[in-house]
């Protein structure tokens, strides 16, 4: 199946001579038809038929409808459009066949920032947005082409997208513009020098400090994050250490606070005596004898107090494990 940029126009197969040398039904100029494309209701798939049919125009399926008919079609529909009251069924559905109509905008936009990373799928839903929003404010009356008015808008969109949500971490927009800068001006330096330009030859050009340089140049790296099961720099892809086995270390405390975490609730729990012979003994380190001094209870008690109360605790923890 060809294309939708290689079809050919509907409008010229519509309008071409027929064999008995008539012409077909947009050249007929009938005053009739046009009052009649004005004045029906637009609010279903057939009516937008036989509306682009008084065009010359097939649009059985506004998304394959070729980019030219799409325009032309466009500008009836954006007239459908400010003439119907919002809310209304005509207004809706000439809203949504306009969106669908001009979605070849939003992939040629996304096809602009193929090289990022984040996903198609979402670029064009983001692009979309900004179609809708360009739809809702084009005003047909400055006779300007709704292409040229809603490219800009489409790809703002996007941006935005990139600048509020494509970065790993967010840093200040003075920084996310900064980087940019840099960007450019160290390629254009690089061409120049035939090798990468220190942050002071950047910084001269570009009338900064060198800390200032350094900030953004810091900045950029936060735009995107290597995972720590990624081979380190310089190793080979199989079989290579990993960037966690280089950089990570093991925490001796982290143990230490995650029982001490999952023991406070169920340390809450216990009465207080129970909590005080606890502390008496693992806080301060005391002797059974010296805690029975400071209790007024023999040793001996003490220490089935301590088997009772450790054997209840470890009962819990193990039952909510």
């Amino acid at each position: 199946m060809p294309s939708v940029a290689s079809r050919i126009s509907t409008r010229d197969r519509v309008n071409a001579p027929s064999a008995h040398g008539s012409a077909g039904p947009a050249a007929t100029g009938d005053p009739a038809t046009s009052d009649q494309m004005a004045s029906a209701e637009l609010t279903c798939p057939a009516d937008l038929v036989r509306m682009a049919a008084g065009l010359g125009i097939e649009a059985d399926q506004p998304s394959a409808v070729c980019p030219a008919d799409a325009r032309r079609l466009s500008k009836v529909l954006f007239a459908r459009l400010r003439a119907a009251e919002e809310g209304t069924a005509e207004y809706s559905y000439v809203r949504g066949t306009l969106i669908e109509l001009n979605m070849a905008l939003v992939k040629f936009a996304a096809s602009r920032f193929t090289h990022r990373k984040e996903p198609v799928e979402d670029m064009l839903q983001v692009g979309t947005i900004g179609l809708i929003k360009a739809i809702d404010r084009f005003d047909p009356s400055f006779e300007v082409e709704f292409s040229t008015f809603a490219l800009p808008t489409i790809s703002g969109e996007i941006k935005r997208f990139f600048r509020d949500t494509g970065w790993m971490v967010h840093v200040p927009r003075r920084l996310q513009e900064l980087r940019l800068v840099l960007a450019k001006t160290s390629d254009a330096m690089e061409q120049l020098l035939d090798r990468a330009p220190t942050p002071g030859e950047l910084a001269e050009h570009l009338a900064l400090t060198e800390d200032e340089v350094r900030e953004g140049l810091i900045a950029s790296q936060a735009q995107s994050a290597s995972s720590l099961d990624a081979p380190a720099p310089g190793h080979q892809t199989d079989g290579g250490s990993a960037l966690a086995d280089r950089i990570a270390r093991e925490e001796g405390a982290f143990e230490t606070v995650l029982c001490l975490e999952t023991l406070k609730p169920v340390l809450a729990a216990l009465p207080e005596r129970d909590r005080t012979i606890l502390s008496l003994r693992f806080g301060a380190e005391l002797t059974q004898g010296e805690i029975g001094r400071r209790l007024g209870i023999s040793q001996m008690h003490v220490s089935r107090l301590l088997t009772r109360i450790l054997t209840g605790l470890r009962a819990e923890l193990q039952a909510e494990a």
